[in-house]
């Protein structure tokens, strides 16, 4: 018998192996269109923190108790994810990608944050794991995210300064 904790985490595994696909099919749309990648060095790293994220809470999560509350609130990041992503449309990547002379995003989410799906992103990093009352898997994941998300909002912005459209936030 499944228990929800391990539903919660079918749920959200599955949720990220989507968005990979999703990722993989509009990188290419958009490097067909001439758009090119900056930063790429801290992909890799970014790409295995999340997965070490979820194998630690896979590992972890095996009949814990569940908040409720914190359910609730990992559930409303999950809309606020996808309305970035709707927002974005083939313009979302999981990687930097500059469609060269392409204007910002400025509606949906954009309109309040800068960095929406990065604000998002890393409340989930700490909200997940506090679910389940595994406060060492928030603090810790949430200093990674926060180390990789310095290192590539510097590559972003960079390419903002340099007149060039970021796609992905």
């Amino acid at each position: 018998m499944i228990t929800l904790p391990y539903a919660i985490m079918a749920f959200v595994t599955l949720q990220r192996l989507a968005e990979l696909v999703i990722a993989k099919r509009n990188t290419a749309h958009l490097r067909a269109l001439g758009a090119i990648e900056i930063g790429a060095g801290h992909y890799p790293a970014m790409v295995t923190m999340h997965a070490a994220w979820l194998i630690a809470l896979w590992l972890t999560v095996g009949g814990r108790p569940v908040n409720m509350v914190l359910l609730a609130i990992f559930a409303v990041l999950q809309a606020m994810r996808v309305w970035v992503l709707a927002t974005l449309g083939k313009r979302w990547t999981t990687r930097v990608i500059v469609l060269p002379g392409a204007p910002l995003v400025t509606g949906g989410p954009f309109r309040f944050l800068r960095h929406p799906n990065y604000c998002v992103v890393t409340a989930e990093i700490a909200v997940l794991p506090l679910t389940f009352g595994l406060l060492w898997i928030a603090v810790l994941f949430t200093i990674l995210n926060a180390t990789l998300l310095w290192v590539r909002i510097r590559s972003e912005s960079g390419a903002l300064y340099n007149g060039e459209a970021p796609t992905a936030h």
